[in-house]
This record gives structure tokens, sequence and C-alpha cells, in this order.
């Protein structure tokens, strides 16, 4: 018979504030076993003694012991007790203690220079704790999306769908979905295409990213339009892309001050339908001009739609892709920003050509979406869910921009000048004080807004100081409340000075 194990010597480590009882036991125990301390044949006290010693619950020591029991730590002998297990199951590799005596040398691995170069200045999103706050640019009306339906629909895939959804998906996405996409961006924006062509991904940030991997090498140049979108920019510098920032004015990316400063580049980004943060429209002469340079050169362009589908005023020229006779545009849609945020599904339309290169590299990134979630997503386009949201939320969105500029004309006459927003799902407030637009969006920031300068989003290219402010996930009431915290940033009021006043 074992020597019956004492807890005097052992030193479990006492457990941090709010960390689960159960998993320390369990987890000091394991410890205690692979490190010695609780030696092989050694039989543990009984569950009632040391739930007295610890000041545990005798249900939380039964539950530890039951886990290392099945683990192979511990083994229970009737009428005997449990005993520490006499053949540890990975006793080659098991980790011991180190000694708090020991000093060792701090390791000086580090980040390749690539990785490095990837993640610098990227600024992680944190999660969203609350909705519906001013003035997110990233969030549609979350408070609007109709979760019952959603839910209802969910429920019938789940109940109903074959074994086969539960296997290996296909790289390129769920084939009755890109079917939808492929029907759907043919409709609203002109796009030919089929579903062959689709390749579904985890949002539009993915498709930028295997567009980045597939299309560059090292040193490639690459026109993007400045002020642009910052999370393209990232993408395409992480594979390497020597960034030339391209300005932009009324009609959009001016191409003539593109092919002047680098005319050989090898991929152009541009948003046309809603350029991305001044939502103007690229003109149709530039994007005869834009498709005669990518044929003529042998170049790629890719177009991202972002949030174009919603346009409030006027009609929207069709897409790019839709020109483009040489196969030089690659497509990209998300539906995070028609939908909701964590949905993250979005897609790519290729040409044909290439169609197999990125489902072998979508199979090295995350082999494919969850195939359940596309399913669901098939069910609410087919079954017109879908369409019957977005007719929905433009409308919304076109209050929505009415409210918000109401509310500036009311009370930031003479120190904003706010644009009416055509499309998209965020504006444009010029600030007219003369002062910089980073320090009124600190400031702002510093008061419980979610407020971007423009300057964030330029490269090269100066701009009058603004502000982009989001309207489509913000409520009237929110809206007006933005409006008189920017009034009191516009002062020179900050969390600092509004807590001393």
């Amino acid at each position: 018979m074992g020597k019956s194990a004492t807890f005097q010597d052992i030193a479990l480590k006492p457990p941090e504030e709010g960390e689960e009882l159960g998993r320390w036991l369990y987890c000091e125990l394991r410890a205690a076993i692979l490190d010695g301390r609780l030696k092989p044949g050694m039989r543990m006290p009984s569950t009632r003694n040391l739930s007295k010693q610890y000041n545990l619950a005798r249900g939380t020591v039964a539950a530890a012991f039951e886990t290392l029991k099945s683990e192979g730590y511990m083994d229970a002998k009737v009428g005997s007790g449990t005993f520490v297990t006499t053949r540890l199951p990975d006793d080659s590799m098991a980790p011991r203690r180190i000694s708090t005596n020991a000093v060792e040398e701090p390791s000086r691995a580090a980040l390749s220079h690539r990785g490095s170069e990837t993640v610098n200045g990227v600024r992680v999103l944190a999660a969203s704790h609350s909705l519906g706050k001013a003035f997110r640019s990233y969030e549609p009306a979350i408070d609007l999306f109709p979760v019952n339906l959603w839910s209802r629909v969910a429920g019938r895939v789940l109940r109903r769908a074959p074994r086969s959804l539960y296997g290996q998906g296909d790289a390129r996405g769920y084939l009755p979905l890109r079917k939808a996409i492929a029907e759907y961006v043919g409709a609203a924006r002109g796009v030919h295409c089929d579903a062959g062509q689709v390749i579904v991904t985890s949002g539009a940030q993915q498709g930028l990213d295997l567009v980045a991997r597939l299309l560059l090498d090292p040193g490639d140049i690459v026109w993007m339009e400045d002020p642009g979108y910052p999370g393209a920019r990232f993408a395409l510098q992480a594979a390497g892309a020597c960034i030339v920032p391209v300005p932009v004015d009324q009609h959009g990316l001016i191409v003539d001050e593109a092919r002047r400063q680098q005319a050989h580049a090898k991929l152009a980004y541009v948003t046309p339908a809603n350029q991305f943060p001044l939502g103007v429209e690229l003109s149709a002469p530039r994007r005869v001009e834009l498709l005669e340079w990518a044929a003529r050169e042998n170049a790629w362009i890719v177009e991202d739609e972002y949030d174009a589908e919603y346009r409030y005023f006027g009609r929207s020229l069709t897409s790019l892709q839709s020109l483009d006779r040489s196969g030089c545009v690659i497509y990209v849609g998300t539906f995070t920003k028609m939908l909701f945020n964590s949905l993250r599904l979005g897609f790519l339309v290729v040409p044909e050509r290439i169609v197999d290169a990125f489902a072998a590299a979508r199979t090295l990134v995350d082999r494919h979406p969850p195939t359940l979630d596309q399913a669901i997503l098939a069910d609410f386009i087919l079954e017109g869910h879908f369409g019957h949201h977005v007719r929905r939320m433009r409308q919304v969105y076109a209050r929505r921009i009415e409210a918000l500029c109401d509310a500036a004309r009311e009370g930031l006459s003479g120190q904003l000048d706010m644009v009416r927003a055509d499309s998209g799902m965020r504006t444009v407030a010029w600030i007219k004080t003369g002062q910089e637009d980073t320090d009124v969006a600190g400031r702002a920031r510093s008061l419980g807004l979610e407020v971007a300068a423009l300057s964030d989003f330029t490269v090269r290219h100066s701009h009058p100081s603004a502000l982009i402010l989001g309207f489509a996930g913000c409520a009237a009431a929110e809206l007006k409340r933005g409006v008189a915290v920017i009034r009191g940033a516009l002062e020179g009021q900050s969390a600092r000075s509004a807590h001393f006043s």
C-alpha cells in the first residue's frame, strides 16, 4: 500500500483571483504528479479531507479526481482509495516545474523582419461591448437586424442539413451560396460572372490578404487611393508591395497622376462606387482610363465595393468589373456591412484563369469558411430575406444621414460642414474653425465618441481638416447626442477639462 499524501510539503500554488477552483485544483495536482512532488503509488487523501483542507466543495475535489483518473494520472482501487499512477500517460514528455531560484537568460527569439513589417502600424479592433454608438463607421444597424428571422432560418438549416455538410467543405465555398452571390452581384452591380468564379472568404479582409499573397512579389508597385482604406494598405504592404499613394478629387482616383508617378505598377486598389473615406464615385472617363491602363500594362485592378450597396440619392454607375474586357479586375465584397459584423463572410469574384490558384491558396489559410454558416446565409438570400433587409436599411440609413445633417446644421453651423452622403455608412464633416482634425478627433474620443480624423487615412496628400463620421448604426437620438459632444470638442473640451469644469 502506498504512503498517503500530505499536502503541507507539496506547496500547491494558491489560485489567482477569479480563477475557477476546479480547474485550479486539477492543474495543480497534475503539475505535482508530473514534477514528482506526488510520487508514483502515493495514496491521495480522501475528497472529504482535501475539501476541508482547501475550503473547497467536495464535489469540486471529486470532479478534479475524476478528470485525473480519466487521463491516466490516478488509479482508484475499490476499498483502498485513490493512488497516483505508477505509469504516467506522457512520462517521456512530462514538464518539470522550474525552480524559482533558477536564473535563465531571457529568450531573444523575435519576430522575423517580414513579421515586424506585417504588423507595424496595424491597430487591433477591440470587441464591441455596446451597439449603436456614435460615430462608428464600420457598424451597420445591428439593432434593426431581424435576429428572430435569422434564427428561424438557422434552426431549419441545422435541423435539415445532410451529414455531408458536417464534413470537409469546398475551398471555394458552399456552392448554393456561390450561386446566390453570383446572381446578386449580377443583378445589383452588373458583375459578369458565374458561381465558378466566386471564392467565399472570411470577410473582405481575408480576400485582400489572398489577393496580396497571390498577385504580388516583394517590391511590386501598387497604386492606392490617398486618403484610402488602411486595411487594404496593410495587407498589400505585408506582401512586400511598394505603395504609391495617388491623390483623389471629386471624380475619384486621379489616373493621370498615378501614371505620372509610376506608370508600370502591378496592381491598383480602388473603391470606385463609394471611395473610402471621401465617399466620391470614380467617374466614367476615369474608369475607362484605369481599365485601358491595366490592359496595356498587364496589371491587376482590385475593385472593393465596401458598403456601396447602400445608395440614397441618384443612380450609381455599374461595377468596374462589368466593363472589364481583358480579365484584369478582381471584385471584393462582404456581408458584414450589409448584415452584421460577426458574420465574417465575404467573397471574391476572380477571372476564370486564376480560380484554381485562389482555391489552392484558400486551403492554406483556413481550408474554407464554416459550411453551416454559409448554408444559413445561402437560404437567407435565396428566400428573399437578404434583399428585403438591404432595401429596408437603405431607407433607414437615408433617414439617419438626414438626421445627422439636420443636427449639424442646428448645432454646428459655422464650425462643421457636414456632407450629405450619397451612399455608404459614413460621411465627411469638414472642419471650418481652422483646427487640426487629429486634435478635434482626440478630444471627441476622450469624451466617448468613436470618431476618426481624415488625416488618419492619409499617407502623403494632404486635405483640409475633416472628421469621418459613421451614421448607419446610430439612431437619431444618438446622432444628435454625438453632434453635441463634437461641439464640445470643437470648443476645446476634453474628458479632463469636462471633469474639472
